[in-house]
């Protein structure tokens, strides 16, 4: 049984005992993923429309969690299978979830960030790979195949560089991900100014 309170509105149409039955089944699962809800409200519309094949049905859905709110809540019925508020709950349920975890993802702190390009100079080479330091004092490895936006052959000693930096480590220590040359034009501006 879904600990937290759920509670089901009907507009523009009757209530029904199958159609809350199927809420509340839809509503006990949300538990699956995530143990900090506090509520459920769910309403379920069927607009007054004039369509001739039958009415579209909007499903709002409506959770408080520890920390704020997660709403679904879709302007305008999704296709026409919303004619069935079957199909419709499901739809929304499925949005929830999503919304969920994501919800549970940031509380957690398991967002993905994108590692921010490391500044470093290329302090050896050879036929296959060089060597870059970085600011912090880490010699990082970088294999040809991690270079974008530049020819391998024409790296030198000395060149500037942004790197991205491996998460784990390669057989040779830190590597790099990604290389990506800055270019002699930032040295030569340098000199000049």
């Amino acid at each position: 049984m879904f600990a937290i309170p759920v509670q089901i509105t009907f507009r523009n149409m009757s209530p029904s005992e199958a159609v809350e039955a199927n809420v509340r089944e839809k509503a006990e699962k949300l538990e699956r993923f995530s143990d900090h809800l506090m509520s459920c409200r769910v309403v379920i519309e069927a607009p007054h429309r004039h369509h001739h094949k039958g009415k579209l049905y909007h499903v709002r859905v409506d959770l408080g969690v520890v920390g704020g709110e997660i709403v679904v809540d879709r302007e305008g019925p999704q296709d026409h299978a919303h004619e069935d508020v079957y199909v419709a709950i499901r739809d929304a349920f499925n949005a929830t979830i999503r919304q969920l975890e994501d919800h549970e993802r940031k509380r957690r702190g398991k967002v993905k960030t994108h590692e921010v390009p490391v500044h470093g100079r290329i302090v050896g080479m050879s036929r296959d790979h060089g060597f870059i330091a970085t600011s912090d004092g880490r010699e990082i490895y970088f294999h040809r195949n991690s270079l974008i936006d530049g020819d391998f052959e024409t790296l030198e000693t000395g060149d500037e560089v942004r790197l991205v930096i491996h998460p784990g480590e390669g057989e040779k220590g830190p590597q790099a991900s990604t290389v990506v040359p800055v270019g002699k034009h930032h040295l030569v501006e340098r000199l000049e100014g």
